[in-house]
Protein backbone atom coordinates (compact mmCIF):
# COMPACT_ATOMS: atom_id res chain seq x y z
CA UNK A 1 0.00 0.00 0.00
CA UNK A 2 0.94 3.27 -0.37
CA UNK A 3 -0.59 6.68 0.99
CA UNK A 4 -1.76 8.06 -2.56
CA UNK A 5 -4.14 10.70 -0.76
CA UNK A 6 -4.03 12.96 2.04
CA UNK A 7 -6.03 13.26 4.86
CA UNK A 8 -9.76 14.17 4.72
CA UNK A 9 -10.47 14.56 8.57
CA UNK A 10 -8.62 14.64 11.64
CA UNK A 11 -9.10 15.06 14.90
CA UNK A 12 -12.50 14.77 14.09
CA UNK A 13 -12.41 17.57 11.84
CA UNK A 14 -12.61 18.18 8.37
CA UNK A 15 -9.36 19.11 6.67
CA UNK A 16 -9.10 22.57 5.13
CA UNK A 17 -6.22 24.05 2.94
CA UNK A 18 -5.34 27.16 3.96
CA UNK A 19 -5.04 29.72 1.02
CA UNK A 20 -3.81 33.12 2.39
CA UNK A 21 -5.90 35.12 -0.12
CA UNK A 22 -9.17 32.61 0.50
CA UNK A 23 -12.23 33.32 2.38
CA UNK A 24 -12.19 31.36 5.94
CA UNK A 25 -15.11 29.27 7.41
CA UNK A 26 -17.85 30.32 9.03
CA UNK A 27 -16.22 28.48 12.29
CA UNK A 28 -12.68 28.76 11.90
CA UNK A 29 -12.43 26.23 15.35
CA UNK A 30 -14.45 23.98 13.28
CA UNK A 31 -11.74 22.63 10.71
CA UNK A 32 -8.58 21.34 10.98
CA UNK A 33 -5.83 23.60 9.16
CA UNK A 34 -4.03 22.16 6.31
CA UNK A 35 -0.55 23.89 5.69
CA UNK A 36 1.63 23.23 3.33
CA UNK A 37 4.04 25.18 0.39
CA UNK A 38 3.65 24.02 -3.38
CA UNK A 39 7.03 23.97 -4.15
CA UNK A 40 8.82 21.15 -2.57
CA UNK A 41 11.81 22.76 -2.71
CA UNK A 42 10.75 25.62 -0.90
CA UNK A 43 13.03 27.72 1.85
CA UNK A 44 11.80 27.17 5.86
CA UNK A 45 10.62 31.08 5.56
CA UNK A 46 7.77 30.37 2.82
CA UNK A 47 6.68 27.70 5.18
CA UNK A 48 7.08 29.95 8.21
CA UNK A 49 5.02 32.81 6.17
CA UNK A 50 2.05 30.53 5.94
CA UNK A 51 2.00 29.39 9.42
CA UNK A 52 2.35 33.07 10.28
CA UNK A 53 -0.48 34.48 7.80
CA UNK A 54 -2.88 31.81 8.98
CA UNK A 55 -2.62 33.60 12.66
CA UNK A 56 -2.90 36.46 11.54
CA UNK A 57 -6.21 35.63 9.85
CA UNK A 58 -7.62 33.18 12.16
CA UNK A 59 -8.91 34.73 15.84
CA UNK A 60 -6.81 34.21 18.58
CA UNK A 61 -7.89 30.74 20.28
CA UNK A 62 -9.80 29.72 17.30
CA UNK A 63 -6.99 27.80 15.50
CA UNK A 64 -8.01 23.97 17.42
CA UNK A 65 -5.98 21.40 15.19
CA UNK A 66 -2.93 21.76 12.40
CA UNK A 67 -2.12 19.51 9.91
CA UNK A 68 1.41 20.25 8.03
CA UNK A 69 2.14 18.60 4.90
CA UNK A 70 5.39 19.68 2.51
CA UNK A 71 7.02 21.97 4.43
CA UNK A 72 9.99 22.20 1.88
CA UNK A 73 12.71 19.72 1.26
CA UNK A 74 10.92 17.18 3.81
CA UNK A 75 13.11 14.28 2.20
CA UNK A 76 16.31 15.84 3.96
CA UNK A 77 14.59 18.55 6.50
CA UNK A 78 12.50 17.42 9.34
CA UNK A 79 9.66 19.71 10.14
CA UNK A 80 9.64 23.14 11.93
CA UNK A 81 9.35 22.20 15.56
CA UNK A 82 11.02 24.93 16.57
CA UNK A 83 9.16 27.57 15.29
CA UNK A 84 5.84 25.54 16.88
CA UNK A 85 7.13 25.92 20.01
CA UNK A 86 7.88 29.72 19.44
CA UNK A 87 4.10 30.21 18.68
CA UNK A 88 2.95 28.37 21.45
CA UNK A 89 1.61 31.91 23.16
CA UNK A 90 -0.48 32.83 19.87
CA UNK A 91 -1.68 29.20 19.45
CA UNK A 92 -3.69 28.89 23.09
CA UNK A 93 -6.34 27.02 21.24
CA UNK A 94 -4.30 24.46 19.57
CA UNK A 95 -5.10 20.89 20.85
CA UNK A 96 -4.24 18.37 17.30
CA UNK A 97 -1.33 18.49 15.16
CA UNK A 98 -0.07 16.15 12.27
CA UNK A 99 3.14 16.80 11.18
CA UNK A 100 3.82 14.91 7.62
CA UNK A 101 0.69 14.28 6.18
CA UNK A 102 2.55 13.50 2.57
CA UNK A 103 1.78 11.41 -0.42
CA UNK A 104 3.74 8.84 -1.92
CA UNK A 105 4.58 11.62 -4.39
CA UNK A 106 5.45 14.31 -3.01
CA UNK A 107 7.63 12.37 -0.74
CA UNK A 108 7.89 8.37 0.20
CA UNK A 109 7.33 7.58 3.67
CA UNK A 110 10.41 6.49 4.77
CA UNK A 111 12.26 9.32 3.00
CA UNK A 112 9.97 11.85 5.41
CA UNK A 113 12.74 13.50 7.91
CA UNK A 114 12.08 13.92 11.35
CA UNK A 115 13.47 15.32 14.17
CA UNK A 116 13.27 15.67 17.86
CA UNK A 117 9.12 15.81 18.75
CA UNK A 118 8.95 15.18 22.29
CA UNK A 119 9.20 19.60 22.61
CA UNK A 120 5.88 19.94 21.30
CA UNK A 121 4.32 18.26 24.55
CA UNK A 122 5.92 20.47 26.64
CA UNK A 123 5.07 23.86 24.66
CA UNK A 124 1.27 22.47 24.52
CA UNK A 125 0.46 20.96 28.09
CA UNK A 126 -3.30 20.89 26.86
CA UNK A 127 -2.51 19.02 23.36
CA UNK A 128 -5.67 16.04 23.04
CA UNK A 129 -4.29 14.61 19.85
CA UNK A 130 -0.23 14.31 18.09
CA UNK A 131 0.08 12.07 15.03
CA UNK A 132 3.65 11.83 13.28
CA UNK A 133 4.45 10.27 9.59
CA UNK A 134 7.69 9.23 8.86
CA UNK A 135 11.08 8.05 11.09
CA UNK A 136 13.84 9.08 9.28
CA UNK A 137 15.57 11.55 12.32
CA UNK A 138 12.93 10.63 14.58
CA UNK A 139 13.51 10.85 17.81
CA UNK A 140 10.98 11.16 21.01
CA UNK A 141 11.81 10.94 24.62
CA UNK A 142 10.06 9.33 27.55
CA UNK A 143 7.30 12.12 28.56
CA UNK A 144 4.66 13.36 30.67
CA UNK A 145 1.55 14.78 29.51
CA UNK A 146 -1.10 14.73 30.92
CA UNK A 147 -3.84 15.78 28.54
CA UNK A 148 -2.58 13.84 25.49
CA UNK A 149 -5.58 11.40 24.31
CA UNK A 150 -4.24 9.89 20.77
CA UNK A 151 -0.80 9.33 20.27
CA UNK A 152 0.47 7.92 16.47
CA UNK A 153 3.49 7.19 14.13
CA UNK A 154 3.41 6.12 11.21
CA UNK A 155 6.19 4.70 9.84
CA UNK A 156 8.01 1.89 7.63
CA UNK A 157 10.21 1.11 9.84
CA UNK A 158 9.90 2.89 13.46
CA UNK A 159 13.26 3.08 15.70
CA UNK A 160 13.42 0.68 19.14
CA UNK A 161 14.12 3.94 20.82
CA UNK A 162 10.70 5.74 19.96
CA UNK A 163 8.81 2.55 21.09
CA UNK A 164 10.70 2.18 24.22
CA UNK A 165 10.27 5.93 25.25
CA UNK A 166 6.29 5.56 24.36
CA UNK A 167 6.58 2.69 26.79
CA UNK A 168 7.95 4.69 29.26
CA UNK A 169 6.06 8.00 28.72
CA UNK A 170 2.98 8.02 31.92
CA UNK A 171 -0.04 9.38 29.70
CA UNK A 172 -2.97 8.80 31.78
CA UNK A 173 -5.32 10.18 29.78
CA UNK A 174 -3.84 8.51 26.47
CA UNK A 175 -7.16 6.69 24.59
CA UNK A 176 -5.56 5.53 21.60
CA UNK A 177 -2.09 4.46 20.53
CA UNK A 178 -1.10 3.66 16.78
CA UNK A 179 2.80 2.31 16.35
CA UNK A 180 3.43 1.43 12.39
CA UNK A 181 6.62 -1.04 13.48
CA UNK A 182 7.43 -1.93 10.37
CA UNK A 183 10.62 -3.49 8.50
CA UNK A 184 13.56 -4.28 8.96
CA UNK A 185 14.43 -3.16 5.60
CA UNK A 186 13.48 0.60 6.58
CA UNK A 187 14.93 0.78 9.68
CA UNK A 188 12.41 -0.76 12.46
CA UNK A 189 14.58 -2.63 15.06
CA UNK A 190 11.90 -3.00 17.84
CA UNK A 191 11.17 -6.81 19.28
CA UNK A 192 8.02 -7.45 21.95
CA UNK A 193 10.98 -6.86 24.92
CA UNK A 194 10.53 -3.10 23.88
CA UNK A 195 6.87 -3.37 23.76
CA UNK A 196 6.44 -5.17 26.84
CA UNK A 197 5.90 -1.78 29.00
CA UNK A 198 2.89 -1.00 26.61
CA UNK A 199 1.72 -3.95 26.59
CA UNK A 200 1.34 -3.80 30.94
CA UNK A 201 -0.79 -0.53 30.54
CA UNK A 202 0.79 0.14 33.81
CA UNK A 203 1.43 3.88 32.31
CA UNK A 204 -1.95 4.23 30.28
CA UNK A 205 -4.97 3.52 32.50
CA UNK A 206 -6.86 4.74 29.71
CA UNK A 207 -6.00 2.82 26.78
CA UNK A 208 -9.04 2.10 25.37
CA UNK A 209 -7.58 1.44 21.38
CA UNK A 210 -4.10 -0.37 20.40
CA UNK A 211 -2.35 -0.20 17.39
CA UNK A 212 0.56 -2.26 16.70
CA UNK A 213 0.42 -2.57 12.92
CA UNK A 214 2.39 -2.88 10.27
CA UNK A 215 4.70 -5.46 11.86
CA UNK A 216 7.47 -7.59 10.26
CA UNK A 217 7.29 -9.21 13.17
CA UNK A 218 3.46 -9.39 13.32
CA UNK A 219 3.53 -13.22 14.75
CA UNK A 220 5.83 -12.23 17.61
CA UNK A 221 3.23 -8.98 18.80
CA UNK A 222 0.16 -11.31 18.44
CA UNK A 223 2.07 -13.71 21.03
CA UNK A 224 3.16 -11.09 22.81
CA UNK A 225 -0.30 -10.09 22.92
CA UNK A 226 -1.62 -13.06 23.90
CA UNK A 227 -0.74 -12.64 26.96
CA UNK A 228 -0.71 -8.81 27.73
CA UNK A 229 -2.28 -7.04 30.93
CA UNK A 230 -3.74 -4.05 28.76
CA UNK A 231 -6.00 -6.15 26.61
CA UNK A 232 -8.16 -6.47 29.21
CA UNK A 233 -9.23 -3.09 29.21
CA UNK A 234 -9.42 -2.30 25.74
CA UNK A 235 -12.43 -1.96 23.05
CA UNK A 236 -10.18 -2.34 19.62
CA UNK A 237 -6.91 -4.08 18.77
CA UNK A 238 -5.13 -3.51 15.18
CA UNK A 239 -2.43 -5.76 14.52
CA UNK A 240 -2.98 -5.10 10.80
CA UNK A 241 -1.08 -4.09 7.18
CA UNK A 242 1.42 -6.89 8.87
CA UNK A 243 2.87 -10.19 8.14
CA UNK A 244 0.52 -12.18 10.37
CA UNK A 245 0.68 -15.97 9.71
CA UNK A 246 -1.63 -18.85 11.65
CA UNK A 247 1.37 -19.14 14.06
CA UNK A 248 0.43 -16.14 15.13
CA UNK A 249 -3.20 -16.32 14.77
CA UNK A 250 -2.61 -19.71 17.11
CA UNK A 251 -1.07 -17.65 19.50
CA UNK A 252 -3.58 -15.21 20.07
CA UNK A 253 -6.32 -17.53 20.02
CA UNK A 254 -4.71 -19.72 22.96
CA UNK A 255 -4.23 -16.91 24.83
CA UNK A 256 -6.66 -14.67 26.73
CA UNK A 257 -10.20 -14.11 25.46
CA UNK A 258 -10.76 -11.23 23.17
CA UNK A 259 -14.79 -12.01 23.19
CA UNK A 260 -15.00 -8.14 25.20
CA UNK A 261 -13.51 -6.33 22.20
CA UNK A 262 -15.46 -4.46 19.57
CA UNK A 263 -13.28 -4.37 16.88
CA UNK A 264 -10.48 -6.67 15.58
CA UNK A 265 -8.34 -5.29 12.96
CA UNK A 266 -6.49 -7.61 10.97
CA UNK A 267 -6.37 -6.54 7.08
CA UNK A 268 -3.91 -6.93 5.49
CA UNK A 269 -2.43 -10.66 6.45
CA UNK A 270 -1.52 -14.62 5.19
CA UNK A 271 -4.23 -16.45 7.04
CA UNK A 272 -5.00 -19.45 5.57
CA UNK A 273 -8.64 -19.79 4.74
CA UNK A 274 -9.28 -22.45 7.74
CA UNK A 275 -7.53 -19.93 10.07
CA UNK A 276 -10.12 -16.65 9.43
CA UNK A 277 -12.72 -19.34 9.57
CA UNK A 278 -11.78 -20.33 13.50
CA UNK A 279 -10.86 -16.77 14.00
CA UNK A 280 -14.58 -15.81 13.19
CA UNK A 281 -15.86 -18.71 14.94
CA UNK A 282 -13.97 -18.18 18.17
CA UNK A 283 -15.28 -14.36 18.05
CA UNK A 284 -18.49 -13.96 16.92
CA UNK A 285 -19.60 -10.85 18.66
CA UNK A 286 -16.57 -8.74 17.44
CA UNK A 287 -16.48 -7.21 14.34
CA UNK A 288 -13.35 -8.49 12.15
CA UNK A 289 -11.96 -6.64 9.11
CA UNK A 290 -9.98 -9.58 7.39
CA UNK A 291 -9.89 -7.85 4.03
CA UNK A 292 -7.15 -7.83 1.72
CA UNK A 293 -5.36 -11.30 2.47
CA UNK A 294 -1.82 -11.92 1.00
CA UNK A 295 0.06 -14.77 -0.11
CA UNK A 296 3.42 -15.39 0.25
CA UNK A 297 6.13 -15.54 -2.23
CA UNK A 298 8.70 -18.30 -2.44
CA UNK A 299 11.81 -17.84 -4.48
CA UNK A 300 14.63 -20.25 -4.04
CA UNK A 301 13.28 -22.65 -1.53
CA UNK A 302 12.59 -18.89 0.90
CA UNK A 303 9.68 -17.71 1.69
CA UNK A 304 8.74 -13.83 1.68
CA UNK A 305 5.65 -11.87 3.24
CA UNK A 306 5.74 -8.28 3.19
CA UNK A 307 4.09 -5.13 5.38
CA UNK A 308 1.76 -3.18 3.87
CA UNK A 309 3.65 0.42 4.20
CA UNK A 310 7.62 0.11 3.88
CA UNK A 311 9.11 2.59 1.34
Amino acid sequence: MTINSHVTTFAGLPVVAFDPEGELPDDPAAVAWRVETEDFEAPPEEFAGLIEALITRVPEGQIRALVLGEWGSTYEVGPPIELLISLAPRLSGLRAIFVGDLTYEQCEISWIHQGEITPLLTAYPELEVLRIRGAEGLVFEAAQHASLRELGFESGGLPAQVVRAVGASDLPALQSLDLWLGTSNYGADSTVDDLAPILSGERLPSLRSLALCNAEIADAVAAAVATAPVIARLDVLDLSKGELTDEGLDALLAGQPLTHLSRLDLHHHYLSAEGQERLTAALPGVEIDLSEPRESDESDGRVFRYVSVGE
